[in-house]
């Protein structure tokens, strides 16, 4: 990474931040007793670890607008409110994909569900983690606005912050009901499927956050125009490299079953590329597996069809070509010399991950 940018010492910044805030929830829920306290639990869990890349690019959009900061208490605590609202994301998003795991431990309803059902308690099991899964993602999306309002920084800032915020928080929601509709339709070319990626992800991972960072900064449109040219082709070389991952991602490393995206039936662009090139035998093969219960030899043959229709490296040609293109958007701006490098260096860290 660049010089005098630690991305590790920046993660456990951003981790205190968090930790500090949910120590307040905790405070302010404490008369509620012991479920109030389960659910902060939970919440705490909900945003242990990650990569923090929203957080990342948001601090670097303030920076490339204003580079001479000398106290950046205030612009983390911004940025930490990012890290709510993708935690948020995920809760929902693990319960409406029916999945198990995220990071290696028991999705949010999941975990609720398994409570329920160890103490004995009446009713059903999963209807009560669902229940907790929506209030507690709905619960980490209202503090994220919270801690965005209530920052530290100047309140004319924040105000310009939280237009580019709300906007954030109106795409994602209405890209994953897109996704949702996509998934119950069971058909999406790859137009339609691109059209999912950039608003249920690679916006809200990227694009946003810069947004959101360089508002904060006082950033004139046409700055925020500059940025966003950089960020949405690398948010979706971002979310390709994920949906790539979802596939062929080792489980020891991402924390997800084997082929997770093939199980939970994700009609990703991979997918409607290699619905489109496979041969008919295998597209339809391909197609009626999406969504079931699939062993390691399913898996196996699935990643064989994707990679025999040529959508694997394909993805990976686009994922290089959007990559390059962000780059280039980056080197004809007006920003830093030092906001430029370390902005690359995140370009490269979001799409050349394993994890």
């Amino acid at each position: 990474m660049s010089e005098n940018w630690d991305p590790a010492a920046f993660r456990e910044r951003v981790q205190r931040v968090l930790d500090e805030f949910l120590d307040e929830q905790a405070a302010r829920l404490s008369p509620l007793g012991d479920d109030a306290a389960r659910l902060v639990a939970e919440a705490r869990t909900s945003v242990t670890g990650g990569k923090r890349f929203r957080a990342a690019f948001c601090y670097w959009g303030f920076r490339a607008i204003q580079p001479d900061l000398t106290d950046d208490t205030a612009l983390v605590r911004a940025c930490a409110a990012l890290e709510l609202l993708h935690a948020s994301a995920l809760v929902h998003d693990d319960f409406m994909d029916a999945s198990d795991t995220r990071r290696g431990r028991p999705a949010t309803h999941r975990a609720f569900e398994a409570e329920h059902r160890e103490a004995g308690w009446t009713g059903d099991p999963e209807q009560y983690g669902a229940a907790a899964a929506i209030l507690l993602g709905d619960l980490l999306l209202g503090w994220a606005g919270d801690m965005l309002r209530h920052c530290g920084l100047p309140s004319e800032r924040v105000d310009a912050g939280l237009v580019m915020f709300e906007l954030c928080r109106t795409e994602v929601i209405a890209g994953q009901f897109l996704d949702v509709s996509v998934q119950a339709r069971a058909h999406a070319d790859v137009d339609t499927a691109m059209t999912v990626l950039r608003y249920k992800s690679a916006k809200y991972s990227i694009e946003r956050p810069l947004d959101i960072g360089a508002a904060l900064a006082g950033a004139t449109p046409e700055q925020l125009s500059d940025l966003s040219r950089f960020g949405l082709p690398l948010g979706e070389a971002f979310q390709l490299r994920d949906d790539l991952l979802g596939v062929y991602g080792d489980p020891a490393v991402t924390g997800k079953p084997a082929g997770d995206d093939l199980v939970e039936g994700k009609r990703t662009v991979l997918v409607a590329m290699a619905l489109d090139a496979a041969e008919p035998a295998d597209a339809e093969l391909l197609h009626t597996s999406l969504g079931s219960p699939l062993d390691e030899a399913a898996v196996a043959e699935l990643r064989r069809i994707i990679d025999a229709s040529g959508a694997h490296a394909q993805v990976e040609r686009l994922i290089e070509s959007l990559a390059a293109q962000a780059v280039t958007a980056l080197d004809r701006t007006t920003i830093g010399e030092h906001a430029r490098g370390v902005l690359t260096d995140l370009a490269s860290a979001a799409t050349q991950r394993t994890v």
